[in-house]
């Protein structure tokens, strides 16, 4: 097991807050990885508000494996316009549901 460190934008900053969790948090995960879809469920987000994870600088999917030493902070749904494209959500959250 490896320990991850996770950031939260937005939305799932203010839940993490309001629910009295850090904007931060460590977690540890296999060597070989975990999907981001799983990562989200361990740390009880509520799937229905993210819209896409960023790793090491780019946007992915639910099914994106995340691995130890990547730069992980998920992103939810209501990101502005022009940014969802040029960030490359838009993609990410339409290719496959995170709540599937």
């Amino acid at each position: 097991m490896a320990e991850l460190e996770v950031r939260f934008f937005g939305l799932l900053h203010a839940h993490r807050t309001a629910c009295g969790l850090a904007d931060r948090e460590s977690v540890e995960i296999p060597e070989e990885g975990i999907t981001a879809r799983d990562l989200a469920k361990r740390l009880a987000l509520p799937l229905e508000l993210i819209e896409g994870v960023f790793c090491n600088g780019k946007v992915y999917g639910p099914s994106h494996v995340v691995r130890p030493g990547d730069r992980v902070a998920f992103v939810p749904k209501g990101t502005p316009g022009p940014h969802r494209f040029t960030l490359g959500l838009y993609s990410a959250g339409a290719k496959e549901p995170w709540d599937a």
